[in-house]
């Protein structure tokens, strides 16, 4: 790793929602022309990186999942601003599938910490965990690069985290709105307000 101050003990990998509610074909939602193909184009990528990145640091992967994304699990937040029509989504899936990672695994020495909102670092256990590791820089990828990857990237800043953004590992749904919106934050802001933006390559080297 050359960016200046981040070294294989001070950082932590962070794969935030890549689970198939937010991936697989099957929870695509077609009344909103709401489809996933990018990601699953970038997913695999991500998994060859994982793979890279662990051979090289040894260190664990922080994987961040999400309850069930209804009325019982969510924040109350989340729960009050969704009595409005059009920002309301909630999950009707009992099943579990849709909380279930897709295509990343991982494995024993990694860790897995669930949120109930946009914010992974609204789990205090995952701040606590990086805190007691005294983990300063947070190397982040996954899904949605416009929702909870910006709302955690926001998050842990806040926290007085540091982070380094991978932009090529990071992707949204294949609505050209959020393409389009997610192409400025990784273009103009989070580079300038967040954290080096670069891609997985750049990284590696």
């Amino acid at each position: 790793m050359t960016i200046k101050g981040v070294n294989s003990r001070n950082s932590a990998l962070l794969v935030i929602d890549v689970i198939n509610s937010c991936c697989h074909q099957k929870c695509e939602i077609k009344k909103w022309n709401i489809s996933f193909k990018k990601i699953r184009k970038m997913v695999p990528k991500l998994v060859r990186f994982i793979e890279e990145y662990k051979k090289k640091t040894k260190n664990p992967v922080i994987y961040v999942n999400c309850v069930p994304w209804d009325k019982k699990h969510l924040m109350k937040n989340v729960v009050e601003l969704y009595k409005d029509p059009k920002c309301r989504y909630y999950s009707e899936d009992k099943s579990g599938f849709r909380e279930k990672f897709f295509m990343v695994k991982p494995e024993k020495e990694d860790v897995v910490f669930t949120k109930n909102n946009y914010d992974a670092f609204s789990n205090k256990k995952l701040v606590n965990y990086l805190k007691k590791k005294k983990i300063k820089y947070i190397i982040v990828t996954g899904v949605f690069g416009d929702g909870c990857v910006d709302a955690s990237i926001v998050g842990g800043f806040s926290r007085g985290f540091n982070f380094v953004l991978l932009k090529d590992l990071i992707e949204t749904t294949d609505v050209p709105k959020r393409q389009r919106l997610q192409k400025i934050m990784k273009e103009e802001l989070w580079p300038t307000m967040y954290g080096k933006t670069m891609n997985s390559k750049e990284f590696l080297k």
